[in-house]
């Protein structure tokens, strides 16, 4: 167990390496960057300006080097002093616009995660073991909605009803009122508030989809023989199902851990985009369209990183949990 998590750290230093190569590859590959796109939408006198102005900002930037010098000049900012650049249309540190609103997608992620596992595990559980009961049609038919339909299309059905019936605005974490306010219990209080309808409509579909992977697991282990063995023991029926069956068709839980922490960083982009919530996912979509490169790079390289750390982190739990899964000395 040891030498296998060893094995994936050095793996982790080599694959981390790889990434940013492509991360930064990545950002440079549309045509111009961020100054040309900048310069094209300011209104001058004349073409002649624009051009100078660009070929003088670039310099200033850095933007006249090599790819491979501006390469290197990210990341070894990044390796040494924890610099990630900076972000031409913040004019701030990428590191200071990545945090002001890290925390608001933290608390939307990590809220998501838990309703969704509180909801899908015991409904995937009683789906298994009631099957093609009343309750196990109706988790399906939820299911299948929930897949099936858009979080965007939610977001704006969710939108209209609020608004045309209720006269109640759903976009946004806060009230007008305590959007720009000093933190109080009262501001966490219209947080709790207004936190409920995006983690609905982001959880829904992760909630569905899970809720069938963990009826389908669940079913499959229920018809083994060690299941049966354990009936004809005199074991009560909670603990044949609880004990190891449903332990092996956790499995996809713990899976899950390799997207959950990328989402911390991205979320539901379009979710965020449509309800005008203050979290990183409008902000990589934006970077990523006025080719603000090291807000970007930064965006795609978290990502990658983040999606490396948690792959690495359920395997190790699933090496844990689930009796079956051995790793060679």
């Amino acid at each position: 167990m040891l030498r296998f998590a060893v094995r994936r750290l050095l793996s982790l230093v080599v694959t981390m390496f790889a990434v940013s190569l492509v991360a930064f590859a990545i950002i440079q590959l549309p045509p111009g960057d961020f100054l040309t796109s900048y310069m094209a939408n300011l209104a001058s006198d004349s073409q002649g300006n624009n051009d100078r102005l660009i070929e003088q900002m670039r310099e200033n930037y850095g933007l006249d080097q090599p790819v491979y010098v501006q390469y290197w000049k990210w990341m070894s900012n990044i390796l040494t002093k924890g610099d990630f650049g900076q972000s031409f249309e913040w004019t701030r540190p990428v590191e200071e616009v990545v945090a002001s609103r890290m925390g608001m997608t933290i608390v939307l992620s990590f809220a998501t995660l838990m309703i969704t596992w509180m909801i899908a595990l015991p409904i995937g559980i009683y789906s298994a073991v009631r099957q093609y009961s009343p309750g196990d049609y109706i988790a399906s038919i939820v299911g299948f909605i929930g897949v099936a339909v858009p979080d965007f299309l939610i977001s704006l059905v969710l939108m209209y009803i609020a608004f045309k019936y209720f006269n109640q605005s759903v976009g946004g974490l806060f009230s007008p009122d305590y959007e720009n306010a000093a933190w109080s219990w009262n501001k966490v209080l219209d947080l709790i508030s207004h936190l409920w309808i995006p983690v609905l409509i982001i959880g829904l579909s992760g909630t569905a989809s899970l809720i069938r992977v963990m009826r389908a697991n669940l079913l499959d282990e229920l018809r083994k023989p060690y299941v049966m063995t354990a009936r004809a023991r005199g074991l009560s029926e909670w603990r044949v199902i609880m004990k190891y069956p449903v332990r092996v068709a956790l499995n996809p839980f713990i899976s899950t851990v390799g997207w959950v922490l990328p989402g911390l960083v991205s979320g539901s982009i379009i979710v965020a985009v449509v309800l005008s919530l203050p979290t990183v996912g409008p902000l990589l979509l934006r970077s990523l369209l006025t080719q603000d490169m090291y807000l970007a790079g930064a965006f795609i390289l978290m990502l990658s990183v983040l999606t490396m750390v948690g792959t690495l982190i359920s395997d190790l739990l699933l090496a844990l949990i689930d009796p079956r899964i051995r790793y060679s000395r």
